[in-house]
């Protein structure tokens, strides 16, 4: 588990990255794009949900990525119209845009170490 300074600074450098290059959503998954159409969300609405993601909303990470072997991956959680909505996010690569691995209805509660804090 990351500390709540290591949450704070990979917030800060995402949203810049994400600023500047933008960000790829894995549209691919089913699950992904489910989510939009079962909580009558737009893409644009996803991309503004993920601008205001927070230290509370943490909820594991940094995970290698064995899958890509790129950027580590995180996750959060986010209550989008009564739903928690699982939110797995990378810098990707360098120089490239940022990754939206996840976005959907949890499938398990989630825990949010800095929720209260």
């Amino acid at each position: 588990m990351a500390t709540q300074s290591e949450v704070e600074q990979f917030l800060k450098n995402f949203k810049v990255k994400l600023k500047i290059y933008g960000i790829i959503f894995r549209n691919d998954r089913a699950k992904n794009v489910q989510t939009l159409a079962d909580l009558n969300i737009t893409s644009n609405d996803r991309l503004q949900i993920i601008k205001t993601i927070e230290v509370k909303d943490y909820s594991e990470g940094p995970i290698t990525d064995t899958l890509y072997h790129g950027s580590d991956l995180w996750v959060f959680g986010k209550d989008v119209k009564g739903q928690e909505v699982y939110i797995k996010i990378s810098m990707g690569l360098p120089d490239n845009k940022t990754i939206c691995i996840s976005f959907h209805i949890s499938e398990h509660p989630m825990s949010y170490p800095f929720k209260n804090k």
